[in-house]
């Protein structure tokens, strides 16, 4: 009667202890799985706002960039090539993926070297030869190199297509080469000096390069300091998993803007750099002046700009002369100086009175000097854009090759305050 009680109370114990283990087990799962949930909610929830907040831009540039990079030398070139980087959440996601695995410095070198290789070589050939496409549809891309990269990360062309993985080492290279491709699309949005658009162009990429070790040095701090951690098992899946979520929402914001893109002439590849007639003389043909008057303008003036061209147009106004001007596009955005020169000036002097990148531009001017007044446009599109600019005001319109008054040549040297007009 003792032995079986003595049997029974053992029994009971041991399954008391399995039950207790089965019990601790399913309490990981549940943490290890709430974990998990909160993780990708929160990512997702920051992803969605970080997009939000900077959905108008993507990898834009703000107006302050856009005049840096026109003002500015190599440096600022490589300064904004630098912060460009740091901001790009898509190319800092795929390094972070390519990185994340990887243990020995010869391993991280080789691959970060492959991305850095093709990136570089689209950046450069890409700018330099003027190849465009639509920029929602070269990020969407991108968006799904993200996917790509943390799918290969979890095994997934094992587990889930029973097909062994492409060469890693040849997919970042090539992958590089469309994110290199999306930053030209970019960098192609501003005005780039001829003169020296390829050292621009290098000194951009440069900044790029800068940036992504920056990046690189913190993501590697990090993983480093959490793969001692026992959880780093459940931390990688998680990441990557959430590198998917993060690919696929990057993939359809970038497909939502190509949808509601107003201009589709802008979607085309160019396969060669539209050829550039570098003449800044500006060919306008005059409105009628019927309609002129009837609107309150003096001339009504047509203006088209070539693609991946400049031009200027110029009024002479006598000194204290005023000018009143309006002037748009159709849309398309062109970087834009509106400047004067005095009449007889050896120095190469000359006064900015406004610029900026915009589709349209008004405003007046009393002139502080006698000289010829206008405006100098870049455009950076693929195709022409055609201008509509109307005047008023007591001046002389250089178009219609009327003489000028002759003016003594100024004495007093002055340097220039521009270096994109000559």
């Amino acid at each position: 009667m003792v032995n079986h009680n003595h049997t029974a109370i053992a029994v009971t114990r041991e399954q008391r202890t399995q039950a207790a283990i089965i019990i601790q087990e399913n309490d990981k799962v549940l943490i290890n799985t709430k974990f998990i949930a909160r993780f990708l909610y929160s990512g997702a929830g920051l992803l969605i706002v970080g997009l939000l907040s900077q959905y108008s831009y993507a990898h834009g540039m703000s107006e302050a960039d856009k005049l840096a990079i026109i003002e500015g030398g190599n440096l600022r070139y490589m300064w904004l090539g630098a912060t460009h980087m740091l901001s790009g959440y898509d190319h800092l996601l795929f390094v972070f993926g390519i990185i994340f695995f990887l243990t020995t410095f010869r391993d991280i070198a080789k691959y970060v070297t492959a991305f850095t290789l093709g990136h570089s070589v689209t950046l450069i050939y890409a700018t330099f030869n003027a190849i465009q496409l639509n920029y929602f549809l070269i990020d969407a891309v991108i968006g799904l190199s993200v996917c790509y990269i943390a799918f290969a990360n979890i095994d997934g062309f094992r587990k889930y297509l029973s097909i062994n993985p492409p060469n890693m080492l040849l997919m970042i290279v090539g992958l590089g080469l469309i994110h290199g491709f999306g930053l030209s699309t970019r960098l192609q949005e501003l005005p780039l000096s001829e003169d020296s658009l390829l050292l621009n162009i290098i000194s951009f990429n440069v900044g790029i390069e800068l940036g992504q070790i920056s990046a690189l040095v913190l993501m590697l701090l990090l993983i480093t300091a959490w793969r001692k951690s026992h959880a780093f098992q459940t931390f990688s899946m998680v990441a990557n998993y959430g590198l998917i979520l993060a690919g696929s929402l990057l993939f359809l914001m970038q497909m939502h803007g190509y949808a509601h893109t107003s201009n589709p002439e802008e979607f085309t590849a160019s396969a060669e750099p539209s050829q550039n007639t570098g003449s800044r003389n500006a060919v306008a043909s005059a409105g009628n002046p019927e309609d002129s008057q009837q609107s309150g303008w003096k001339d009504s003036i047509t203006i088209t700009i070539p693609a991946r061209g400049d031009k200027e147009y110029k009024l002479y106004l006598a000194k204290d002369a005023t000018l009143e001007y309006a002037w748009e596009t159709n849309g398309t955005e062109l970087f834009f100086d509106f400047h004067g020169e005095p009449t007889g000036d050896t120095t190469g002097y000359f006064k900015s009175y406004k610029k900026g990148t915009d589709s349209q531009a008004d405003g007046s001017l009393m002139a502080s000097f006698g000289g010829t007044h206008g405006w100098y446009w870049k455009n950076n599109t693929p195709s022409p854009v055609t201008i509509a600019l109307k005047t008023k005001g007591a001046y002389q319109r250089l178009d219609l090759n009327k003489v000028l008054p002759q003016v003594e040549p100024l004495q007093t040297p002055i340097s220039k305050t521009h270096d994109s007009i000559d």
